[in-house]
Parts: structure tokens; sequence; C-alpha cells
């Protein structure tokens, strides 16, 4: 059976073909090309790839990011459906579908959503609920920069708290939207926001994700 993350793998990478390697996305600075190598380096380059989370590594993760964006765009696309070597830890089926359901589900959305034509995408009930479960989680963690207390709320009811502090918005929307949300698309996310006029615009206003 196939995974949640190698469904998103794949659809991440046709929806990179489709583009081209010169179309905006949602990840400030960079076209598609740029998230392609994005992709592939973290999975395929665990020297480098350590750059996004320390802070002394970032030049050499954006030399070697450059090195992988300057090689041809098939070949990436080709390395991101193919997926990691085999003693990349990414290529174990639990540490591919823990690390990367939610990475590809983002930056597929990264893709689709910055192109003038997007339109919604529908997910089935399972997906949604596996993406929910993964928000509870992180949301902690994700929610730390919040400059007010923040509650996330699916439709049903279920609520996720995402920063402790007064006053607090309350952000609703389906799991896919406010997984986008938490992972700083404030524009780009199908979210409605209730608060105080002043918390809210703050929220906004707020560099929220890892």
């Amino acid at each position: 059976m196939s995974t949640h993350a190698k469904r998103e793998r794949l659809l991440l990478a046709d929806l990179l073909e489709s583009a081209g390697p010169e179309a905006p996305t949602l990840c400030e600075g960079w076209t598609t090309r740029d998230l392609a190598a994005h992709v592939v380096v973290r999975e395929r380059r665990a020297d480098a790839s350590a750059g996004i989370v320390v802070k002394p590594l970032a030049a050499r993760l954006a030399r070697v990011q450059a090195e992988f964006a300057a090689k041809p765009y098939e070949e990436l696309l080709q390395l991101i459906r193919t997926g990691p070597p085999k003693m990349s830890p990414f290529a174990l089926k639990q540490v591919d579908e823990a690390s990367n359901t939610v990475e590809f589900y983002v930056h597929a959305e990264d893709v689709r959503r910055a192109q003038p034509d997007w339109s919604p995408r529908e997910l089935d009930p399972v997906f949604a609920d596996a993406l929910w479960v993964r928000l509870e989680r992180a949301a902690r963690v994700l929610g730390r920069k919040a400059p007010v207390g923040v509650v996330l709320r699916r439709p049903d009811g279920q609520t996720a708290v995402a920063h402790r502090g007064t006053p607090v918005v309350t952000v609703t929307g389906e799991p896919g939207e406010l997984t986008l949300f938490a992972f700083g698309r404030l524009d780009a996310a199908k979210v409605e926001l209730d608060g105080d006029e002043d918390a809210v615009a703050k929220l906004r206003a707020a560099q929220l994700g890892v």
C-alpha cells in the first residue's frame, strides 16, 4: 500500500514538472528549480542539510543547494521521484512517513498556490486526519514565535494549542489549511482568524513555522 509520503512525493514531482523550472513558489526567493534542489539536498546530503536548522551551517547548505540547482531540472525531478539512497534514514518507510508526509504536502502547495490559476485541493478524510495528528504534535514548536495566544481549530471542533498567551486568536480551517498556516503560509491558507482585531493583525504579521 502506498504511504502518504510516497503519494505526496510523486504529486510534488508532477507539480514541479508541470510548472517548469522557473515558476514562482510560495517560498520567498525560490523558483521551482530552487525548491526541487532543496528537496533533493535534504534527502541526499545530510552533511549540508543540517544547515536547515543549524544556522552556522547555513552557508554550506546554500552552496550545496546552488550546486544542485545548477543540475538539469529533469535530473532533479527524477531524484525526487526515486527517493533517497538506500543508506539514508529517509529510505526507511517509517522515517519517510514521519518526516516527509507534511514536508511534501506543504511544498506541493508551495508550487500549486503560487500559480495564478490554482484551485483548492480536496483532501480525503484519512489524509486530513493524518495531517491533523502531525499538526497536534508539532503545534507548540510551529507556534513558538507567535506574538499572541494561538488555538488551531478544525470545523468539527477539535483544537490544538499552538501558543499559550493572551489575547488569544482562534484559527479555524481544515487540517491541510491549518498545516499551511502553521508552517508560515499565512496569506495562502484558507482559514478564519477570530479574536481581538489588534491580536489578529499581529498574528498575520508574525513569522510562524520552523
